[in-house]
């Protein structure tokens, strides 16, 4: 349980499953275990509810940049408590391999790096550079579900 002691000693909690919004329906798995790899679909930031966080809106217009990588390292969150559900335990995780970041933002908004290296910067603090170090792909959304500003998805090697 080394993931899990890092994510207590950084003072960071896991999310509870996602809360769906009233009348919409999530017909899929949060993460699909198939061949050693574990896929996670696309995940927004969580309330401790489980409901969906804010901000939301544009990055470049209603979020900032900042406002928005804070939304990213969420987003790392969730999945992380989504894997946990799945897996058991975080130390599974034997390599992760790729993340893809959504960015609800502006036409001309070009920093949708630097609004997805939050999610990037906390798996790499918390699995360190061999098992943390991922492919990535970060790009601008005209708008994403529930008007969230970050949605990622990613695929992780799983033990």
């Amino acid at each position: 349980m080394k993931i899990e002691s890092k994510l207590a000693e950084m003072g960071l909690e896991l999310p509870p499953p996602v809360k769906a919004p009233p009348g919409i329906v999530l017909p899929f798995s949060f993460v699909r275990i198939y061949d050693g790899i574990a896929y996670i679909s696309g995940h927004g930031p969580q309330e401790a509810d489980g409901s969906v966080a804010g901000p939301f809106g544009a990055v470049g217009v209603d979020v900032t940049v900042e406002q928005g990588y804070e939304a990213a390292r969420a987003v790392a969150l969730s999945m992380l408590g989504s894997l946990k559900r799945e897996l058991g335990d975080l130390d599974r995780v034997s390599a992760w391999l790729r993340l893809h970041g959504m960015v609800n933002c502006a036409p001309d908004f070009t920093r949708q790096p630097a609004v997805i290296n939050g999610c990037s910067d906390l798996i790499l603090a918390i699995y360190g550079p061999d098992r943390g170090a991922h492919a990535r792909s970060a790009v601008g959304m005209s708008s994403l579900p529930f008007n969230m500003a970050v949605e990622i998805e990613a695929m992780a090697a799983i033990d």
